[in-house]
């Protein structure tokens, strides 16, 4: 595979992003691309181990371990080695339908459990794959690919998010005719709204691959909340089936003193309102940081974007709060390989707040006990304490407040990032759909269908706040048992 020997002559290896405190400055990706020979030995670097983990999309200890969509990284590796960029394209494209998205914001398990990274540094996997499609768009190798002929099959789609999206393209291919729903304004879902433009460009990269989808023939209704604009009932009696894959938008409050209190928000309210106010290039509906003192609480993807968006707005300082410790440099022992590894990063907000405030904003084990407000009913402080964590009666490991450790920030924003707990209800009470036991939509894995027999569901709203990788996973995953429902087989990968 590639070069023999090229794990023990090259370095890993990544482009130089565009200086923080330069791209904080505007909206517009930061991420650079090697020039062809450095991404060569990159590729050179994959050594032919026998046992690519990198590729399997196991669950490990609750993480995912490799590509969950079985992306067959060793051989576009070695492709792009030898200098073959368009056979390392059409390699991509077999098990991955948006490889722009995932070469851009997915958290890169296959890095984690590639065998080289053992003992050293892995292969470049994520940086590669985001060079093989950027330069198949730049050299027109990506154009629709309409189905040759249609089934007479109607299919409806309700989301236009990673899931949704993946199964349109799928569908469409099979010679179905989808239509997708999405109750924003634009389609995209999580990819449009949910993840800020300086990490995923909207218009030049997630409205350029729905312009081919649409061009293959899929068709987006927007503005079209199912439920609410357009009852439940008409579009599974007027579809042979129905696709739910509406995500997991319901988010996690903290119901403590002064929740109430104006300018604290959930994080997704303050990214989708950012969002908007730069592609409609108005202040409508923005909900600003510029010159105030922002605190942050959780963390994951959604609060460093929370950290980037408000550094971009100019905020006065952004403090974000972790409960859980700060991770280690290497992996813990109780963290091997191939598991994903749980280890202190930079994330590129926390680097462009440290760039500009002088230091990383993130305070690990400490959580909010109370917001404090001025008597106009605005937030002006958090109130915080340190944690210790510790089992319980039960046995189960709960953080303990120390006492002692209390602090009072300044604060005139708040952003909730705190997770999700799962799709909104209204739709699935609508419907009378079955739910698990965390209010998840009943399907099982594999199978997908749900307690309506021609009515599907995939994605967050199906298995809970997961990673964009996975929601593709699933998107390709019910197309095939939807294809196999109406078709009685099926050809699709």
């Amino acid at each position: 595979m590639g070069k023999a020997t090229g794990f023990l002559e090259f370095t890993r290896e990544l482009p130089v992003d565009k200086d923080p405190l330069e791209r904080i400055q505007n909206w517009d990706e930061f991420h650079l691309h090697l020039p062809e020979e450095n991404l060569r030995n990159q590729g050179a670097r994959c050594m032919d181990c026998g046992t690519p983990f990198c590729h399997t999309g196991e669950l490990i200890s609750g993480m995912a371990s490799g590509c969950p969509v079985n992306n067959l990284i060793p051989e576009w590796n070695d492709l792009i080695y030898r200098g073959l960029w368009k056979e390392a394209l059409d390699r991509l494209h077999k098990t991955n339908n948006f490889p722009e998205f995932t070469g851009r914001v997915c958290p890169a398990p296959c890095e984690g459990s590639c065998v080289l990274g053992i003992n050293n540094p892995p292969v470049t996997i994520k940086n590669i794959e985001c060079s093989i499609i950027d330069h198949g768009w730049d050299q027109g190798w990506v154009t629709p690919q309409p189905p040759e002929k249609r089934t007479g099959k109607k299919i409806a789609i309700v989301g236009s998010g990673p899931a949704g999206l993946s199964a349109a393209a799928q569908l469409n291919k099979a010679g179905h005719s989808v239509t997708v729903y999405e109750k924003d304004d634009r389609p995209g879902g999580l990819l449009m709204y949910g993840i800020p433009n300086m990490k995923l460009d909207k218009e030049q990269v997630v409205m350029r691959r729905i312009r081919v989808l649409e061009e293959e023939g899929i068709k987006f209704v927007c503005n079209s909340a199912i439920g609410k604009d357009i009852p439940a009932e008409i579009l599974v009696k007027e579809n042979d089936a129905v696709i739910l894959a509406i995500g997991a938008g319901k988010p996690r409050d903290l119901p403590i003193e002064g929740r109430s209190l104006k300018g604290i928000h959930f994080a997704m309210d303050f990214l989708t309102a950012n969002t908007k106010a730069v592609l409609n290039k108005n202040q409508e509906g923005l909900i600003s940081a510029a010159g105030k003192d922002v605190v942050i609480i959780g963390g994951g993807d959604t609060g460093t974007d929370c950290v980037g968006t408000s550094v971009r707005h100019g905020c006065n300082s952004v403090t974000q709060l972790e409960i859980m410790p700060q991770p280690p440099e290497i992996r813990a022992k109780n963290n091997p390989w191939p598991e994903y590894p749980k280890i202190y990063r930079l994330d590129y907000g926390q680097e462009e707040a440290a760039a500009k405030f002088g230091n990383d904003p993130r305070v690990y084990t400490t959580t909010a006990t109370k917001f404090e407000g001025d008597s106009e009913g605005n937030v002006i402080a958090v109130h915080t304490v340190e944690v210790e964590w510790a089992r319980d009666e039960q046995g189960r490991f709960i953080p303990k407040p120390i006492t002692g450790t209390e602090k009072r920030l300044p604060a005139q924003l708040v952003l909730l990032a705190m997770g999700f707990l799962g799709p909104e209800q209204l739709l699935l009470e609508q419907m009378g759909l079955e739910t698990d036991n965390r209010s998840n939509i009943k399907a099982e894995y594999g199978k997908y269908v749900t307690s309506i027999p021609n009515v599907f569901a995939a994605g967050d709203c199906r298995r809970g706040q997961s990673l964009v990788v996975w929601a593709f996973n699933e998107g390709r995953d019910v197309a095939k048992e939807c294809d196999r429902f109406l078709m009685g087989y099926t050809d699709l990968p």
